[in-house]
C-alpha cells in the first residue's frame, strides 16, 4: 500500500509566501549567503494551530523569519530585512489577492489558500553572531484546504 502525498502547513505557507516575496523562501536558510544577499530571504516553521475537527480546513500558525546580509560589511542591513516583513504584512491586507490556488511540489495535490493574517507585529532579533539582520513574524496564520484531485 502506498501512501498518498498530502499538503503540509509548511508546504502551503511556503507556496503562498512565494507569491508575495518570490522564490526566496524555504524552511532553512541557504548556506551560501551570496545567493540571497541582494534580495534577502525568508524562513518558516510551523509554530502551532489545530486542524478543524469537522471539515478539512487547516489553519496553522507559521513562524516566519526575514533575513538580510551585507557580505562586505559587519553592519546588519536592517532595512532590507524589514522590507520583507512589510511585504508580507501588506499581502495579508490585500484581501482580494490572498485567496488563490497554490501549486505544491510534484506529487502533491494543490491547495486553496482562503485567508492569511499575522498574529503579532514583527520584531527585530538583534546580536546575530554572523551579522545577519533578522526580523521575526511570530505568527502568520494561513487558512487553506486541499484541492480535491
Amino acid at each position: 500500500m502506498s501512501l498518498r502525498l498530502r499538503p503540509t502547513p509548511e508546504l502551503v505557507a511556503e507556496a503562498w509566501l512565494k507569491t508575495v516575496v518570490g522564490d526566496r523562501v524555504a524552511t532553512t536558510l541557504p548556506k551560501d549567503n551570496s545567493s540571497w544577499a541582494a534580495s534577502g530571504f525568508c524562513t518558516l516553521v510551523t509554530a502551532g494551530g489545530t486542524p478543524n475537527l469537522y471539515v478539512p480546513l487547516r489553519e496553522p500558525v507559521i513562524g516566519v523569519d526575514c533575513w538580510a546580509v551585507s557580505p562586505q560589511s559587519q553592519k546588519p542591513p536592517w532595512n532590507k530585512a524589514a522590507a520583507l516583513t512589510e511585504a508580507i504584512l501588506a499581502a495579508c491586507q490585500d484581501h482580494r489577492a490572498i485567496a488563490q490556488t497554490v501549486t505544491l511540489p510534484t506529487g502533491y495535490p494543490a491547495a486553496q489558500v482562503l485567508g492569511a493574517y499575522v498574529t503579532g507585529d514583527p520584531r527585530r532579533i538583534p546580536d546575530d553572531p554572523s551579522s545577519y539582520a533578522r526580523f521575526s513574524i511570530p505568527g502568520l496564520v494561513v487558512t487553506w484546504v486541499e484541492v480535491p484531485s
